[in-house]
């Protein structure tokens, strides 16, 4: 057996009474684990191969830290915690990047991500839809939908209140991982799975999904959706729209470059080159009709937004009197066709 994986991770998570995952917490993720670690882990557990997710008891913690003392103390250390568990633990094993076959595999990618170790859109997360069960998340952590009532009426009976803080899939970000570097105001606006760069300040309206982020720093008030990333030194206005591919983008792969301000309340359809500035209430998609204008303010020729995609130093606004959406650049009209034969 080889003994390369693409990554492993040991966790503890939540069942409900039927056994069934509801999440899963890694402390410390791995990508390209040491092939040592690795063959430990394997002898131990009897793995043979693919992507697995492995139930073990705290003795099987216990042993895998003992295993581990010599090869990655950090890893060690860590089971030693875990054996200590009332809660049920996992090994998550992934030999290669595929689709999602489990609940304890979704959680993984998902920390792989929220813990910079992946980019949005450099990970398989294949059917990861259907591996999420809804959660109700509250101040006793992931509870069952089933078993939520009776769960309320054991807290009430005992002078306790159970807090639901939200229904859904992805629990915030933050009650796994805070990476270094970052501010965020609103904790419950971040989603396990963001990429959240250093540097990065993201404000109390602003939101991002998982499978999106920012490079970093940045100023993120508005919504990066999922599968938007933006570049370092862009700032999203108070209100602005990323449009992801979950929200009508179909397979156009949305982001925004470096340097670029997307102003409040402004949205974009279209992918954004370096140091773009889109005005405040101008909602680009990739069919708007655009005015095109040179260095001179003369008009070369009407495109759609999409030929624009990507291309740097661009400013789109809204002409006050005529309602025209423009598009000013620093270039020349011969540069400007030169720019657009060349993008398509």
């Amino acid at each position: 057996m080889s003994t390369t994986l693409f990554s492993i991770a040991f966790g503890v998570g939540t069942q409900n009474r039927q056994g069934n995952w509801l999440e899963v917490f890694y402390a410390q993720p791995l990508l390209n684990p040491a092939a040592e670690l690795v063959a430990a882990v394997s002898d131990k557990l009897g793995y043979n191969g693919g992507n697995q997710a492995i139930t073990i008891t705290t003795n099987q913690a216990s042993e895998l830290a003992a295993a581990l003392k010599g090869v990655d103390s950090a890893q060690a250390a860590l089971l030693t915690r875990l054996a200590e568990s009332t809660k049920p633990l996992v090994v998550t094993l992934l030999a290669d990047d595929a689709a999602l076959t489990s609940t304890p595999e979704a959680y993984l990618k998902l920390h792989l991500l929220s813990h910079r170790l992946a980019k949005p859109h450099g990970l398989n997360l294949t059917g990861i839809f259907p591996l999420l069960p809804n959660v109700a998340w509250t101040s006793q952590g992931a509870v069952d939908l089933g078993e939520l009532a009776e769960r309320q009426l054991e807290a009430r009976l005992k002078g306790e209140l159970l807090e639901v803080f939200s229904v859904d899939k992805f629990p915030k970000m933050t009650d796994y991982v805070v990476p270094a570097g970052v501010r965020i105001a609103d904790s419950a606006r971040v989603r396990l799975g963001a990429y959240i760069g250093e540097g990065t300040t993201v404000m109390h309206e602003g939101f991002v999904n998982f499978n999106g982020g920012t490079a970093g720093p940045g100023m993120i008030e508005g919504r990066v959706s999922a599968g938007v990333f933006v570049g370092k030194g862009s700032d999203l206005g108070g209100g602005c729209s990323t449009m992801g591919t979950l929200s009508g983008g179909g397979n156009i792969v949305i982001s925004v470059g470096e340097g670029c301000l997307i102003g409040a309340n402004a949205g974009i359809g279209i992918p954004l080159g370096d140091r773009n500035t889109v005005e405040s209430g101008l909602y680009i998609t990739a069919g708007t009709k655009v005015a095109l204008l040179d260095d001179q303010n003369n008009l070369v020729k009407v495109v759609k937004a999409r030929d624009l995609a990507g291309q740097p130093d661009l400013l789109f606004r809204r002409n006050s009197q005529s309602g025209a959406v423009e598009c000013k650049t620093n270039k020349t009209a011969i540069e400007l066709n030169e720019a657009l034969h060349a993008h398509n």
